[in-house]
């Protein structure tokens, strides 16, 4: 039932949106980037650098690549067979979505919910406002890595409490951390830790809590080699985290805000790229949480408080969080800590209502829930008072009405019918929310199938260089036959397998950036132009013969007369009819030279011959009597390792971009090796053994003192009262 549950409000989502699970980053990045990544996977090869993407091409520097999370290489692996990329998406997210409910599900019963109460709990998480809107539409591993922490949050209370050993919370912690994607990392201790402070507050003795951090603390150790590379290339990138800690208000959600939380229309108000009043309900999580607060009778709760301490403990650590500061180093932007928020607010609510659920004294507790509605609608017409009075109000109108269902239904037949009733309101709203907000207003609206871009697409041979910003693009051009005929954002260039220079980074090489003026979509300034024919200090080259370009392409609308000018020397002007529309085209005199000599792209003293080259490694021939210098069109990222003729040798980092290797006097006919590998993957690999290792004692451990804490009030979290067994499969699976 929760699977079902998942699976119509998706159809719901569709109806309102067929490309809602395809947005922003998701189109722009992570899609194009499983290609990437599942075409290297079929070949047979390990994903390390991708030479021509430059500062986009480094897969394990921020770890977004997942290339260490099974369940990514899975998605990776089978993305190439997909034409349609929405279809794609949505299938991906459809999964993570039921994982997600069905960890929520688990929560819940492991602090003794009943399984419909759980399954509301599930499929509710899966439709609010942030995750919904932001974390399904765009940012994927949010959704994947919050699906894999409540699995982990499930099996480490049972694993505390003696149902449970600890290979399910390595396991799912794994997997939470090997995302690559930071915060549900983070996320994930600090749920840890709020459910071992919580453990041992129920169990009154330390020994369980410092089970489960143990067992956490070997997850992090093997997945410390997702990190690794970035935290140790750090230096070279935008992310320095010069300042650690500031606050300038940006994506900090006050704590006001959470009287917005029950109302499907509210709008609610704090600092991000929208301005001050959010186009999106961000901060919704479901309509019946506040009301829901008049029917728990609350002098019945304190031994369930105690026994779900670890949940208010996190909830009390997410609320702070979101409320700022805006930054802890590269940690930006706490309110993409409002899942978690929502995720313990769901939790205790759903099982405080399956075990103190009363519909006593019915006059004073509606009195109590009209009161909050109506607290709920003066917060969000107070955040958003413009023009939506009215909608606000209908909302309220409606927040009010189907409470006064849902507990009729409660009183007449039971828990089973009410939850039944509220699971059938989630997909309507979710509707409601993604119709009204149509089109979602971070898409790109990139093209779904790639057949048919690739048929639009010119036929671009060799290594391009676009010069242009998307932030231009017009609106009512941003489709197959408009900007994306010739354009490229973010990795949209691997949609139609095709080497760009340009591409998608959250975390940059901050000289490749400066010397190009190329941000995080791949988007360049109008004096990019003049930077890459300017001449590099050393060598005397432009840049753009540095890095082995073949062509570049300049967007119309940011260099309108460039076609007047005549091309710098060794280029020439070309023509792509019909996409002439969008795009001025230089092409080298002499053809491309991206594939010729491998990747040497200049030569002072010294001659070089290419003998073979991949990715991550060149092999050279080299000669030099006077001495000399070889540069190579790669960048210098941490984790160059040079050779000649099988021992080490110095290189530098030329302008503090390319590769380059001193080559003594007196060498000859010797061979230089230029290879990448992860920064700090033998400590990664070690502290991964480590774990599998700690892991394994833990669980022999399990296995040998095996004493689960019996007490008669509290039985086995998963397995329910005997009137419930009989429902709790249909109520967890399809």
């Amino acid at each position: 039932m929760t699977a079902l549950g998942v699976l119509a409000g998706y159809i719901a989502v569709l109806l309102a949106n067929p490309r809602h699970f395809y947005t922003d980053d998701t189109e722009a990045q992570y899609v194009p980037l499983w290609l990437s990544i599942g075409r290297h996977l079929r070949n047979g090869e390990f994903p390390g650098v991708v030479p021509e993407e430059w500062m986009s091409g480094n897969f394990l520097v921020e770890g977004q690549a997942s290339v260490f999370n099974p369940p990514q290489l899975l998605v990776a692996a089978v993305a190439p067979s997909f034409d349609n990329l929405v279809l794609l998406a949505t299938l991906v997210k459809l999964a993570y979505s039921i994982v997600l409910a069905l960890g929520v599900f688990r929560i819940c019963l492991a602090y003794r919910a009943h399984p419909a109460w759980a399954a509301v709990a599930g499929v509710a998480f899966c439709f609010s406002g942030w995750l919904l809107f932001l974390d399904q539409a765009s940012w994927v591993l949010g959704l994947a890595g919050t699906a894999w922490l409540t699995h982990a949050w499930a099996s480490g209370v049972r694993y505390a409490r003696g149902r449970g050993g600890p290979v399910p919370v390595f396991v799912f912690l794994f997997f939470a951390i090997t995302v690559g994607y930071v915060w549900p990392g983070i996320e994930s201790a600090l749920m840890i830790a709020a459910v071992a402070a919580g453990e041992w507050v129920y169990q009154r003795t330390p020994w369980p809590s410092v089970r489960l951090l143990l067992a956490a603390g070997c997850a992090g150790a093997a997945g410390l080699m997702t990190y690794l590379p970035g935290i140790l290339s750090a230096e070279v990138t935008w992310r320095t985290a010069d300042d650690m800690i500031n606050n300038d208000g940006f994506m900090t959600v006050p704590w006001s805000e959470s009287l917005n939380a029950s109302l499907p229309s509210t709008l609610p108000s704090f600092n991000s790229w929208f301005g001050l009043i959010q186009p999106l309900p961000m901060v919704y999580i479901a309509w019946f949480l506040i009301p829901a607060l008049a029917f728990i009778d609350w002098k019945a709760t304190a031994q369930t408080f105690r026994e779900s301490a670890g949940a208010v403990v996190f909830a009390g650590i997410a609320l702070m969080w979101t409320a700022g500061p805006a930054a802890f180093g590269p940690l930006r932007w706490p309110a993409r800590v409002l899942p978690m928020l929502a995720l313990a607010l769901l939790v205790l609510c759903c099982v405080l209502l399956s075990r103190h659920g009363t519909v006593a004294n019915r006059r004073l507790r509606f009195g109590v829930a009209g009161f909050l509605v109506f607290l709920l609608l003066v917060r969000s017409v107070s955040a958003a008072p413009s023009d939506r009075i009215w909608t606000h109000i209908g909302a309220a109108a409606t927040v009010v009405v189907l409470g006064f269902a849902v507990v009729a239904l409660f009183a007449k037949w039971g828990r089973l019918a009410a939850c039944a009733a509220l699971l059938v309101t989630i997909a309507p709203i979710a509707y409601y929310q993604v119709d009204s907000s149509y089109p979602h207003p971070m898409s790109w609206n990139l093209p779904e199938r790639r057949s048919a871009a690739q048929a639009l697409f010119p036929d671009f041979d060799g290594t391009t260089m676009q010069l242009g910003t998307s932030a231009i693009f017009p609106g009512d051009a941003k489709d197959l036959t408009g900007v994306y005929s010739s354009l490229v954002v973010g990795l949209y260039a691997a949609d139609l397998d095709l080497d760009y220079v340009n591409g998608y980074t959250p975390i940059g090489h901050d000289a490749f950036s400066e010397r190009t003026c190329m941000r995080w979509e791949g988007s360049t300034c109008p004096e990019a132009f003049d930077k890459i024919f300017a001449p590099e200090p050393v060598t005397g080259e432009p840049l753009v013969d540095l890095m082995k370009v073949d062509r570049i392409t300049l967007m119309r609308l940011v260099y309108p007369d460039a076609r007047d000018n005549p091309p710098p020397p060794g280029w020439h002007w070309v023509d792509y009819p019909p996409n002439d529309k969008w795009i001025w085209v230089l092409e080298r005199d002499d053809g491309p030279i991206s594939a010729t000599n491998g990747r040497i792209a200049h030569t002072a003293g010294a001659d070089a011959v290419s003998v073979s080259e991949t990715e991550n490694t060149s092999t050279v021939r080299v000669s030099s009597e006077q001495g000399g210098r070889v540069t190579f069109a790669r960048l210098a990222w941490p984790g160059y390792r040079v050779t000649l003729d099988g021992r080490e040798h110095d290189y530098e980092a030329l302008d503090d971009i390319f590769v380059s290797v001193q080559i003594p006097p007196g060498t000859e006919n010797a061979e230089l090796e230029v290879t990448w590998r992860p920064p700090g993957m033998p400590l990664g690999i070690a502290t991964f053994v480590l774990g599998l290792l700690g892991i394994g004692v833990l669980q022999l451990f399990y296995i040998r003192h095996r004493t689960p804490m019996t007490k008669p009030s509290d039985p086995d979290p998963e397995s329910p009262a005997p009137e419930a067994a009989n429902r709790t499969e249909s109520l967890a699976r399809v």
